[in-house]
């Protein structure tokens, strides 16, 4: 898409996906296996760019909403297959401001209704 101007700029990227990574362990590390708060804050101040204030604020939200980092990495994965198979289907002509046109202006749909509207999307181009 051309929003980066180079390559110093890809660490930025990486530091973001390694703290999407580290929500996903955390939210069902305290959900699923029992781990404690403080196990959670220390597991990502070890594994994350984030700074202390914020890794207490994230780890408190994942305690009061259970399985929210994973139902966002679930969604970022299935918009990403979508627009690899949207982008496949049309080749040199995949719009990709079209393609997020009709996820984002699909609004709060669930993944299979958003999969449905990109097939329909899709047929329709």
């Amino acid at each position: 898409m051309g929003l980066f101007s180079g390559d110093l700029e890809r660490p930025g990227i990486l530091s973001f996906d390694s703290w999407r990574a580290g929500r996903l362990v955390v939210d069902t590390g305290l959900h699923a296996l029992g781990r404690s708060r403080q196990e959670a804050i220390d597991y990502l101040l070890a594994n994350s760019p984030l700074a202390p204030n914020n890794i207490v604020n994230e780890v408190e939200r994942y305690i009061g909403w259970p399985g929210q980092a994973l139902a966002y990495k679930t969604g970022q994965q299935e918009i990403v297959r979508l627009r690899d198979e949207a982008r496949t289907a049309f080749g040199s002509t995949f719009d990709l401001r079209a393609f997020h046109d009709v996820v984002l202006g699909s609004g709060g749909v669930t993944l299979p209704v958003l999969r449905s509207l990109i097939e329909e999307w899709m047929a329709t181009e």
